[in-house]
């Protein structure tokens, strides 16, 4: 057996590579969608794991950003494009902007510099907010996050309350 944490990459790099092996995942976003199994119900194949629903609470969250800062109109959203989910995260992003009544403009971010990057940007250009994408790689900066929020006195919503624990 093959397990994989909550990583959507690492999840289709597997199943790509057997077809024979179990493979048991944890993913944020629809294991239909991304073809990790043929139905929720029915799984099938040689794959089976979580769907931990990220991607369909991202509505949810810009609706509690919204309730937190109201007068936010612009907000930035940092996504990191090596995510096979960030595109989906965008799209939904978008479809929800309307509702809230607020502008997404998107900044992209796959490395420490560019979080960094992203911030000057974002406060330089005077965004509201800024909304963080599901990611893992954003989970083990979330340091990095709350340090540029707090400095720059950007309210900020990240995707999850847990914070990685260093191992040993």
């Amino acid at each position: 057996m093959i397990a994989t944490g909550a990583n959507s990459s690492a999840s289709l790099a597997v199943k790509a590579a057997t077809s024979t092996i179990p493979i048991v995942f944890g993913v944020g976003e629809d294991p239909v969608k991304l073809g990790l199994v043929a139905s929720l119900a029915r799984p099938g194949g040689n794959a089976t794991g979580i769907n931990f629903f990220a991607t369909e609470l991202t509505a949810k969250r810009l609706g509690l950003l919204r309730e937190m800062v109201p007068g936010a109109a612009r907000l930035a959203f940092l996504v990191n494009p090596a995510n096979v989910t960030a595109e989906s995260t965008v799209k939904d992003l978008e479809a929800a902007a309307p509702a809230f009544g607020v502008q997404i403009q998107i900044f992209d971010a796959g490395t420490i510099r560019e979080i960094d990057a992203a911030f000057a940007s974002l406060v330089r250009q005077r965004f509201d907010a800024l909304f963080v994408g599901p990611d893992l790689f954003f989970s083990t900066r979330r340091v990095q996050l709350a340090i540029g929020a707090a400095r720059h006195a950007v309210p900020t919503i990240l995707p999850s309350a847990s914070t990685p624990k260093p191992a040993g």
